[in-house]
Formats: C-alpha cells, structure tokens, sequence
C-alpha cells in the first residue's frame, strides 16, 4: 500500500532533510509532494486562528488534495485548512511545539497532530552559553569598536569589566531539556546552579525571589503559559544583584521588555542578552534598538544544521508508526494518539 505524503519544508527544514528521512524510516512505498515555505526569508505570523506560521493557506490547501500525511515546520492547520482537506489524518510539526496547529480542531476533524520535542535542545543551550558570555564580556561591543578603527581601552577600567562564570551563581528559570543542558555546562565553568520549576524537582530548587536574588546571571528556560507570561517584570529585575546579567532565549513573553531597558540605562543590570522579543521582528523606534549594553540576535537560538536534521527525523518517526498502526510518539491531542 503507498501513502501519499506532503513534505512542506522550508528554507530550514529543508524538503530534502524531510524526504531523506521519511524514505530512510517509513516502511512500504511513499508517495511524497513537496511544497516549499518561505521562512525565514519571510517571517512568520498569525494566520487564521493560529500563530507563528507561514502565511501559505490556498497553496497548502492545492498541495493537500489527496495527501494522508503531511510533514512540515510553519504550514498553517486551520480550520479553513482542515475543511479543505478532508483525507488528511496525521499533520506532523517538525519543532518544539505545534503553535502552527489548531489542536481543537485537528481532533474534531481526526487528525493527529505530531511535534518534535527536543529537537533543537542543544542548539538553545549552546546559544545560550555564548549569549551570557557576549554580554558579560561585552564581545559585540569591543568588535564593532574595532572593525570600525577604535581602540577603546576604558573597557578595561574596573566598572566597565563583567564578572567570571567560576564561582559565580546562575539561576536558570525553566529546568526542561535546555535547562538541563545549559545547566551542565555552567557546571563546567565552575559555576553554581540554581533552578526554579515548580514541575520539576531537582537539587538546587528554589522559589524565584530566592534565585532571583542569589544569582548574579538569570537565564529564563520557561515555556510561555498563562502563569508564566510577564513573570519578570520590574520588582523581580529589582531584586537582582546590582551588576547581574539576564539572559532570555526562551520566549519574548516572560519578560517586561521596558523594565529590562530600564535597568540597563539605570546600570542597575551590567548587561542583558536576548534572542526573543515581545514583537518579532523589532519595530522601528523600538527602545531595544538603543538600549546600551544589550545583545540581541534574531529568535536564531535553535538554528543548527543538527536541529534541521533532528527535526525531520523525528517527524519521519512517528509517520513510521503511523503507517505500522503503532501509538504515535509524540502526539499534541492524545486521543488521537494511533491511527
């Protein structure tokens, strides 16, 4: 029996990561379309009644005509996608979570909607690392100093200088798989680790205030929930040691983004270093365009050639199951969870 399949990659996943691994794990003969999505040369967004998703309905819906399975990133499962494709049973996200996908939806229609956890969890972890380091050793700073012909030798006055990872105390908000990850780095570094995650319990577990104010770095690892949206905020940066450095590669919504503005220009922070921001991409006048001492790169964390590759070998897997009419592995609505 062959099952007819849409491979919609992107310009990182690529089409050919998603048919190589399809081809290398389903069993039987496949029959795979491929349609191509523009991120990230164009962002994404919200389309219909979901977010972060390339703006691709009518194309997705031409190229699902026929397709059982579909295996892609950014397309859009809505609810006018889901009515325009009613031979559609399984719709594979190949990221952390199918924010791509109306789950309520899928369910009602039949569909089960997969996701790839873990896939870019070492990617974020080193990203983070090298993002806490910018910052604290002012890395961008010095080099845009000297490409643009000016030796600055203040940086090496006492107040201008960051503190040393050895010795020091981290506090990680979030303890899932990037946290774990970035958490034995540190401890290479020497560092101390504290965490706060009221889902898991590990030793070094402590309430925010009290990371908070221990911890001369805070790294925020926190998925962005009801209860976790503006968790810090300006009485939590307050809190902080004076000199510390924040660092968010996790989700623009935990952060009052003003305050943390605020407290650089105060000095009350020595540095911040973020990858995710309130409004993507940044506006135009926004303040995080001329906050000192603040790094910033383009919601890239995850971005390695590994996380491409993972990506789509772990969507391949459960449309492996699926054909085998096994329980799928990684299933967003559970009651869906085998063909």
């Amino acid at each position: 029996m062959t099952i007819r399949v849409l491979a919609a990659g992107d310009h990182f996943v690529l089409n050919r990561l998603l048919t190589d691994a399809l081809r290398r794990e389903v069993p039987g003969e496949v029959d795979i379309r491929e349609l191509t999505l523009p991120w990230p040369v164009e962002p994404f967004g919200r389309v219909g009644e979901v977010d972060e998703a390339s703006d691709v309905e009518d194309e997705l819906i031409e190229a699902l005509r026929g397709v059982e399975v579909c295996v892609t990133q950014m397309a859009p499962l809505t609810e006018r996608v889901l009515s325009a494709s009613p031979g559609l049973r399984l719709f594979c996200v190949s990221r952390g979570g199918p924010v791509n996908a109306n789950l309520e939806a899928a369910t009602r229609a039949g569909v089960a909607v997969t996701y790839a956890p873990g896939r870019n969890a070492v990617a974020t972890a080193e990203h983070t690392l090298a993002m806490l380091l910018a910052a604290t050793r002012r890395i961008p700073q010095t080099n845009a100093d000297l490409t643009g012909g000016v030796w600055r030798g203040d940086y090496y006055m006492y107040d201008n200088v960051g503190p040393e990872l050895d010795d020091s105390t981290v506090g990680l908000v979030g303890y899932g798989a990037i946290g774990r990850r970035v958490a034995r780095m540190l401890t290479g570094f020497g560092a101390t680790v504290l965490t706060h995650d009221p889902y898991v319990d590990v030793p070094g577990r402590v309430d925010l205030g009290e990371l908070l104010e221990r911890s001369r770095f805070v790294s925020l690892h926190a998925r962005a929930t009801p209860e976790t949206t503006g968790m810090i905020g300006a009485a939590e940066i307050a809190s902080m040691p004076a000199g510390s450095v924040l660092v968010n590669c996790a989700r623009g919504a935990l952060l009052d983004y003003d305050a943390l503005c605020d407290a650089l220009d105060s000095g009350h922070l020595f540095g911040a270093a973020l990858d995710v921001f309130p409004e993507e991409p940044i506006p135009p006048g926004s303040r995080l365009l001329t906050t000192a001492n603040l790094v910033m790169t383009p919601h890239l964390a995850g971005a390695s050639k590994e996380t491409a590759m993972k990506a789509a070998s772990i969507v391949a897997g459960d449309v492996a199951r699926y054909v085998r009419g096994e329980p799928l592995a990684h299933c967003a609505n559970p009651a869906l969870t085998s063909p």
